[in-house]
């Protein structure tokens, strides 16, 4: 698209994702995740109604006195987003959902006041946008997410979450965009979990997901390059869908605020 398309598709991404972070979703945001980060603050000497739980049994042990931790809520959390930027993502109909999802995110962060980072992939890690605030900032990641062009085809999930792991030792938000087309990184998804708070979200398309019965089809991979045929001829066949533990599938004729919502709401149950 040409520079004129381009910033009409940004404005009507920011008044669309704007009107959503300033409505429902800011607020199933906020009180699903922030909170959950505690951050260490000092020793003091035991009260009557405190949380037993909170007792240090090591000093009350030397000092021969009951003490307890106290503990701050952290204020910030920063948000990261992991977007999978691979051939099988670039479908029209998914990259609509991701641009409009990522900047929903991002709008929804920076107005609790988290700074908010980007990371794209496809088979190697190809771009990184550094933690900031403010709207300028989530307005230029979503230009980049729009223009950005692919080095490779790909999809590597597992090399992204240990760049990440690496790079980001301090505790965040963590969003996995992709399809999960991939093998492997489940081992990966479920080490970083145990430091960040990682929610994976799963976009798929239903037009893509079942072949009609009664014809046969040459299938080319997106990413590959390489041919399948599929003799369909006796029923309809369904193509393998992850079902990822803790995580969020939206298709592309869903409402995603909906089904965002709804996750948040379970979340903050708990």
């Amino acid at each position: 698209m040409d520079k004129s398309q381009l910033l009409k598709k940004v404005r009507e991404i920011e008044i669309k994702s704007t009107i959503l972070a300033n409505t429902i979703f800011a607020g199933e945001y906020h009180s699903c995740l922030k909170g959950n980060g505690m951050e260490f603050s000092e020793i003091r000497r035991y009260a009557p109604g405190d949380d037993v739980k909170k007792i240090d049994w090591k000093v009350t042990a030397k000092q021969k006195k009951a003490y307890v931790k106290e503990f701050v809520e952290e204020r910030e959390l920063p948000v990261f987003l992991l977007v999978d930027m691979s051939y099988s993502d670039n479908f029209e109909d998914k990259r609509n959902l991701i641009s409009e999802l990522v900047a929903s995110l991002a709008f929804s962060a920076n107005k609790n006041g988290d700074r908010v980072g980007g990371l794209f992939f496809t088979e190697k890690v190809e771009k990184i946008i550094p933690l900031r605030k403010g709207k300028k900032h989530i307005l230029s990641l979503v230009e980049n997410l729009l223009t950005y062009k692919t080095k490779y085809k790909g999809t590597d999930i597992k090399e992204a979450l240990r760049y990440f792991g690496k790079m980001f030792k301090k505790r965040g938000i963590v969003f996995v965009i992709s399809d999960f087309l991939d093998e492997g990184y489940e081992r990966d998804l479920k080490i970083l979990q145990r430091r960040h708070e990682v929610i994976p979200i799963e976009i798929r398309d239903r037009k893509y997901e079942k072949l009609p019965k009664g014809a046969i089809f040459t299938l080319e991979d997106s990413e590959s390059g390489e041919e399948i045929i599929v003799e369909n001829i006796g029923r309809e066949l369904s193509l393998e869908s992850m079902n990822l533990k803790g995580g969020i599938k939206i298709y592309t004729d869903e409402d995603y605020v909906i089904k965002l919502s709804n996750y948040f709401r379970r979340r903050r149950r708990r």
